[in-house]
């Protein structure tokens, strides 16, 4: 049987007085694929947050691989939804992922020669080893959002988080896209932000529904009943969801 990497056992949070999330419960095993859906102010970012250790619980407990959050941080991956960086700089794609290289634990004991050797082989992960001397102002959307992944996997991370990866790629680019990431989930866990539904129901294998409170469900199967819970909503009405926005059916199967 597979091991708990993520334990999240009775959590709450509340920021300057309003509880954002309550009684959250989860477990994400070695190898998961989980999909966080949810409204915008519901909670997911603010979840990724204290499963990183950015953030403190008001209540319970989180463990990651058997250990609290920051004693985890070098088995982590994370890719924040909106990464800053001033694309007129002139820095290249390589550099960029370097810069995951740079943590403070490490910073006397670095390898030049093999950090780059890792850069290249993040790069390749991500089919983007052509673009490594490329500077980042050049590429599109999408292949920046691919730098920034390969950023997160330079440390070799067992846990890998991603807050909306797809914003900023077009659709066209979205399948090969979710095609990588589920041949990174043959070597780590995988727990992504997205409001993008159908591709969730076609690529993951589980969702958490977060909208305060979290409901699992183990299977990718998007469900009317599910939209009910998270999203203040009918199927008449305007929901701030692209399956229903699009006039799709309410169950989607994977």
């Amino acid at each position: 049987m597979t091991s708990s990497i993520v334990d999240i056992d009775k959590v709450a949070f509340s920021y300057n007085g309003q509880v954002v999330l309550e009684n959250v419960n989860l477990k994400i095993y070695e190898g998961d694929f989980v999909a966080m859906i949810g409204p915008n102010g519901g909670g997911k970012t603010t979840l990724l947050k204290l499963i990183l250790g950015l953030l403190t619980p008001s209540k319970g407990k989180i463990q990651l691989f058997d250990r609290p959050p920051k004693k985890a941080s070098y088995l982590i991956g994370y890719v924040p939804q909106d990464v800053h960086i001033n694309q007129n700089f002139p820095i290249t794609a390589i550099d960029v992922v370097l810069m995951g290289k740079l943590m403070p634990e490490k910073r006397w004991r670095r390898n030049p020669s093999k950090d780059r050797q890792e850069a290249i082989a993040a790069l390749q992960h991500m089919e983007m080893e052509a673009f490594a001397d490329t500077k980042i102002g050049e590429l599109s959307g999408g292949q920046r959002q691919r730098i920034f992944i390969a950023r997160a996997l330079v440390t070799r991370p067992r846990l890998l988080l991603l807050d909306e990866p797809t914003a900023s790629i077009d659709s066209k680019g979205q399948a090969d896209f979710f095609r990588l990431l589920e041949s990174l989930n043959t070597e780590m866990t995988i727990l992504m932000v997205s409001h993008d539904l159908l591709a969730i129901s076609r690529h993951v294998k589980s969702v958490a529904c977060v909208n305060r409170h979290l409901h699992y469900h183990n299977h990718a199967e998007i469900t009317g009943d599910m939209l009910e819970i998270m999203y203040p909503c009918t199927v008449e009405e305007v929901c701030p969801v692209e399956l229903v926005a699009h006039g799709l059916p309410h169950r989607v199967l994977k």
